[in-house]
């Protein structure tokens, strides 16, 4: 597998905060083992909460709020010619008031696989596949 061939691992919230919607993300490049393993593993839970962080510190700004549900917070394997030409496309037609299940249609369809992200008290960061 070649470096341009390497797939990103992208953590994004799809959320509304004082009316106004926001998409923030956070990636990395996969080794190519980790690009095969079964589960997003210690890569994905790193991504998720460092996400997860940032939103918190965003939080003073005003109300978070879900947007998308149990949807809203998502990991996807993505090529990276998605990750640099499409997924930005993609996010500004959401921000800018698209449809949720277009949003969700259109990156399962770019996507290499996802994961729905979640939390249940006093249980470590579970995923299950998306969508």
């Amino acid at each position: 597998m070649v470096m341009a061939d390497a797939p990103y691992l992208v953590a994004l919230a799809l959320l509304e905060q004082e009316g106004k919607r926001a998409l923030p993300l956070n990636g990395k490049s996969l080794a190519a083992a980790a690009a095969e393993a079964p589960d997003p593993g210690d890569d994905g839970r790193t991504l998720v909460l460092e996400l997860l962080l940032r939103l918190w510190q965003r939080s003073e700004e005003g109300a978070l709020q879900r947007a998308a549900g149990d949807a809203s917070l998502l990991l996807v394997q993505l090529p990276l010619e998605v990750l640099q030409e499409q997924l930005p496309r993609l996010k500004a037609r959401w921000v800018d008031g698209g449809a949720s299940a277009d949003f969700h249609a259109e990156l399962a369809a770019l996507a290499i696989r996802g994961w729905r992200a979640s939390i249940a008290r006093y249980e470590p960061v579970r995923f299950t596949a998306w969508p």
